[in-house]
């Protein structure tokens, strides 16, 4: 496969939204571009006509995204071209909350990605899943597992592709040793952001390929919530 989606001239502007939490946001790295913007300096380098808007936030939970999902997506929505949202969440909702257990139960986080995923459909929008990555505490990291299990099985009901990166991070040099000496025990500098966008690539090509669609005459998606 080509560097990046394929394009033509006739090939009409893709909006991309990518929602998440800290590693969506790319926090750790020294050069700014995290996983999300490496995979997006690709596709635009191979001349995809792409405007990408990475929405990360720290500490957000599933819940939080959910939250804010609509607004964020309908402030963004191009008014042509093709559009479609990268969603990753998990790690944050395996953490302890005030009472020691996970701040978010897994059926809940597996139930915010269902309604999440319900209303881009309606709205017309492709979603791209990316599995939550692990940290440096194997405790919160077996309860990632767990997640991210099933968040892919509910992605899979959807027909919604999801991408696993939390077995092939736990074994990546760069990934770990930058996680558990870089400060916070969460996240990586450069080469393990480069790690993960490895990972993610493969699939983000396909799915991004797919919003290309040459000689398609440009439609305005629907907006979260409307007919």
């Amino acid at each position: 496969m080509s560097a990046a989606a394929p394009t033509s001239p006739e090939a009409g502007p893709v909006t991309v939204l990518f929602l998440g939490d800290s590693f969506v946001a790319g926090v750790g790295d020294p050069t700014g571009l995290g996983w999300t913007t490496r995979l997006v300096a690709e596709a635009r380098a191979a001349g995809t006509d792409l405007t990408a808007y990475p929405l990360g936030i720290r500490r957000n939970t599933s819940t939080d995204v959910l939250a804010r999902w609509e607004r964020e997506t309908t402030a963004r929505l191009p008014r042509a071209g093709r559009a479609g949202l990268v969603v990753s969440f998990g790690v944050n909702d395996a953490t302890d909350g005030d009472d020691g257990g996970p701040r978010v139960a897994p059926d809940e986080t597996v139930a915010h990605l269902r309604t999440l995923l319900t209303g881009a459909a309606s709205a017309g929008l492709d979603v791209l899943v990316v599995g939550p990555p692990p940290i440096a505490d194997e405790r919160v990291n077996a309860r990632v597992a767990d997640v991210d299990a099933r968040l892919r099985a509910e992605a899979a009901a959807h027909g919604v592709t999801a991408v696993e990166v939390l077995a092939p991070l736990l074994a990546d040099e760069a990934w770990t040793t930058q996680v558990r000496d870089g400060g916070d025990g969460a996240h990586p500098g450069a080469e393990g952001y480069a790690a993960l966008a490895a990972l993610v690539r493969p699939a983000w090509r396909s799915w991004l390929a797919g919003l290309v669609v040459p000689h398609a005459p440009p439609t305005r998606p629907a907006r979260p919530g409307r007919p």
